[in-house]
């Protein structure tokens, strides 16, 4: 059976969402971070070097990296499910959205996240840079939500679970206003009204209550 290592308050809960919503068995081992540092516990980092969450243990071996691990089960155990194939006029889409997450949203709340606890001022021009990259980021997505259900068009998929993350749990670090972003709240309060994704919180994060607005 899957094994799921979780770190409370992270991008693994990627992870125990898109297991809820396969219906894929699993065992959860949940940490939880330092309070003072905030960052993974020892224990993690004696699994894997960079002390990294989420990370699986699967038929003999030791998977980190969220985007290789939903990847990996998708192949395992999605039977084309929550996934594109390359004959589905939206695969393009899905590709996009799906590396989008960890490719330019993530990494853009985390710029502002170190960049904003340097003290700098607001109209510093490494301050500056780090909001305007977010907010074209928060921009592209609305824009797509605007005129799609879901991030890779009408459908749920994996690029949904990818991105959920960034826009909810990671403000917990690095609080984020939508409140100029209509579309994107939408889709957040459909994602909160998914019962896979409320077992995932209630199974991986029970004293979080999911920042769908």
């Amino acid at each position: 059976m899957l094994k799921i290592h979780h770190l409370g308050h992270s991008q693994s809960e990627r992870i125990v969402w898109l297991c809820e919503e396969l219906g894929v068995p699993y065992t959860l081992e949940k940490y939880t971070r330092d309070p003072v540092t905030r960052l993974s516990p020892p224990e993690l980092k004696a699994l894997h070097p960079l002390g990294a969450a989420p990370l699986i243990e699967a038929e003999g071996m030791l998977l980190a990296e969220s985007a290789a691990i939903v990847e990996f089960i998708l192949a395992q155990h999605g039977r084309g499910r929550l996934q594109h194939g390359p004959e589905h006029p939206d695969f393009a889409a899905y590709l996009y959205w799906f590396h989008f997450a960890n490719g330019n949203l993530q990494p853009a709340m985390l710029r502002s996240l170190t960049v904003g606890r340097c003290g700098l001022a607001p109209d510093h021009p490494v301050q500056a840079s780090a909001q305007e990259r977010l907010n074209s980021v928060l921009a592209l997505i609305e824009a797509r939500l605007a005129q799609n259900h879901h991030l890779a068009g009408a459908e749920f998929t994996a690029a949904d679970i990818m991105s959920v993350f960034s826009l909810t749990t990671m403000r917990l670090f690095q609080p984020v206003d939508l409140s100029p972003y209509p579309s994107i709240r939408a889709y957040l309060r459909r994602i909160g009204e998914r019962p896979a994704y409320r077992r995932a919180m209630a199974k991986s994060d029970p004293d979080l209550t999911p920042v769908l607005a």
